[in-house]
């Protein structure tokens, strides 16, 4: 039923509790996971008068997929990891309407007006992916 799950991570805490979800579901399926991470270009802090810049958080990004990817092969789980630059939600859609039959992802438990503001990149991808969205709620 699915053969290619899509796992976005920024390594954050939520990132790795949600993992062992990920797995469970290749495991279920023999699906392969596509380990995706999104170099976030659309804060003021990024690029040419941020604090940080991208080559920066590109190298943090690949260590993270690189981590993920290890312990998948460990779990003989095929596994691709693909880097990607702009904004999350915009990357993770178009990413999961070429590949993936399932997406598997965290929740940050973003409250009050922050979310209202800002909503949260799981939020719209649920509400906007083509594809089934399993999401594990994790701790703020």
């Amino acid at each position: 039923m699915y053969d290619e799950i899509l796992f976005p991570t920024d390594g954050s805490e939520a990132s790795k509790q949600t993992f062992p979800h990920a797995v469970s579901q290749a495991r279920a399926f023999d699906a392969r996971i596509h380990a995706l991470y999104v170099v976030n270009t659309t804060y003021a802090g990024v690029g040419a008068g941020g604090s940080k810049n991208v080559a920066t958080l590109r190298d943090e990004g690949e260590a993270i997929v690189a981590k993920f990817e290890r312990e998948l092969r460990d779990e003989a789980i095929e596994v691709v990891s693909q880097i990607e630059e702009g904004d999350p939600f915009t990357k993770i859609t178009a990413y999961a309407d070429e590949v993936a039959d399932m997406i598997v992802m965290g929740t940050r438990g973003r409250s009050g007006i922050e979310k209202y503001l800002l909503g949260s990149v799981t939020e719209k991808v649920v509400r906007t992916a083509d594809v089934p969205v399993l999401t594990v709620r994790t701790p703020e």
